[in-house]
């Protein structure tokens, strides 16, 4: 019986606690009139209160009008408390771009949020089904989807100031039709649910059935696939964030990532470090992007070529520069404005393009994080500069005869061309070259702290491998 298993299943799952303000998504189908009908028969047990929610989207004019005085009549009668409204969907969608299910589930989950802020309720009940969830997971792996899309409809997650709860999930169609039956809810239906023109109604038509055969409680293993994905997805998650953190900056124009230490990572992690990437960047990740995407861009970090470049949906772009992968908005560019700086003692320094200098008298220094250069006080001119590099700059590189000009430096270390001209430099009052960051030191590092010692730290949002 329908209201044994989904008693337990919200036992089990913990959907539901007492004092909880539900708030049923009702359209006026049979999924939906039977979980209101359910929860509402189970209130008292359960120690909730109830209500419910419908929007007509005004797609299918006076039937769909209908279908919300439905709904608004089966709550009076049960006397509870009912929220409604109509939104012309299609009149709001003509007026911006995008997709019109796209503006039609951003309308009514912007519908359902508001009422449960009005209602006080701490749970939203939607009523997708087992043969959803089935019909769901094959689809999304149909498509390639990668992470935790794949492990179909989420039984409850985070929504407004409250949760969405699923407690139907582990029930089939067959058994809401047969509870609508012995109740007599007479729900309302809509006739789209039978064209083929859709995938959905493709995939429970033609292949739900050949499961059932094969399985009658086929729903109920992927029920228990989708929990075991989640929860392996999240725990596999954690460890990637944690690795990631470690080789991915955002800069906010753009992002990189450090290729050698991200493909140091385990490669169950590197895939998933991409996804994460990609959702983190897209915010509203888009229903073109899939697995092969995810792939092509492992293809670019693993590649021989130290220059490519990858277009993704929606004018995301990845490029490849050396030892470094940027994934940005439109063309890739850093600001070219000529800079200047002094350094000023235990003063630290921070300018364009995330980058930090902070110099220190050797026994002040304590935290020694970053990259570093021992400068003897006497042997160079104070006070010392950050700034731009020129075009006849030359140092003096330690351990090197002679000197050399800093663009052959930059070619020859496969320093990304677009931060060249914003990389700083620290020269001395007579300007000579002291240091580029990340890349080489000159004849003037001591190579490790003396007594009265200047120690000059540099930390950035670009990780280079440097000396």
């Amino acid at each position: 019986m329908l209201e044994h298993t989904t008693k337990r299943f919200i036992e089990d799952h913990g959907l539901i606690q007492e004092g909880d303000r539900i708030m049923v998504a009702v359209s006026g189908g049979p999924d939906s009139l039977a979980l209101l009908h359910f929860l509402d028969s189970s209130k008292e047990e359960l120690g909730i209160e109830l209500a419910a929610a419908h929007l007509d989207h005004m797609f299918r004019g006076d039937e769909s009008f209908q279908e919300l005085l439905f709904v608004q009549d089966f709550c009076t009668q049960r006397d509870i408390p009912f929220y409604g409204e109509r939104v012309d969907v299609t009149k709001e969608f003509e007026a911006e771009n995008g997709s019109m299910q796209d503006k039609a589930r951003q309308v009514r989950y912007q519908f359902l949020q508001d009422v449960m802020k009005e209602g006080s309720a701490t749970k939203l009940a939607l009523g997708h089904h087992g043969d959803d969830q089935v019909e769901t997971i094959l689809m999304k792996l149909t498509r390639g989807a990668s992470g935790t899309s794949r492990a179909g409809i989420p039984l409850k997650r985070s929504f407004a100031d409250g949760e969405i709860i699923r407690p139907f999930l582990s029930v089939t169609k067959m058994e809401i039709e047969k509870y609508c039956d012995r109740h007599s809810l007479h729900p309302r239906r809509d006739p789209s649910n039978q064209k083929e023109d859709y995938t959905r109604n493709r995939f429970r038509k033609r292949i739900l059935p050949f499961l059932k055969q094969e399985n009658p409680q086929v729903h109920l293993q992927f029920q228990r696939f989708s929990e075991e994905l989640a929860e392996d997805e999240a725990y596999l998650e954690e460890l990637t964030k944690e690795k990631l953190n470690k080789v991915w900056n955002n800069t906010g124009d753009y992002s990189s990532l450090h290729i050698d230490g991200f493909l140091a990572m385990a490669q169950p992690l590197q895939r998933r470090g991409i996804n994460l990437i990609l959702n983190y960047l897209y915010k509203l990740r888009p229903s073109s992007l899939s697995s092969i995407h995810i792939y092509d861009v492992l293809g670019i970090l693993k590649g021989k070529t130290p220059n490519a470049s990858l277009d993704l949906p929606r004018g995301l772009k990845v490029t490849r520069a050396y030892h470094t992968c940027y994934f940005h908005f439109g063309e890739l560019s850093v600001t070219e404005v000529p800079y200047c700086h002094e350094l000023q003692a235990n003063n630290r320094l921070d300018i364009q393009g995330g980058y930090q200098f902070l110099l220190q008298s050797s026994p002040s220094v304590v935290d020694r994080t970053g990259d570093v250069i021992y400068l003897d006080p006497g042997a160079v001119s104070l006070p010392l500069y950050v700034r731009t590099r020129r075009s006849k700059d030359r140092m003096k590189v330690k351990g090197m005869e002679g000197s050399k000009k800093l663009k052959t430096l930059f070619i020859d270390h496969k320093h990304p061309a677009h931060l060249r001209k914003e990389w700083p430099i620290v020269v001395d009052a007579d300007n000579h070259i002291l240091w580029v960051p990340g890349l080489k030191k000159s004849v003037y590092d001591l190579g490790e702290e003396q007594e009265n010692s200047l120690v000059l730290q540099f930390t950035s949002n670009h990780l280079l491998g440097g000396s």
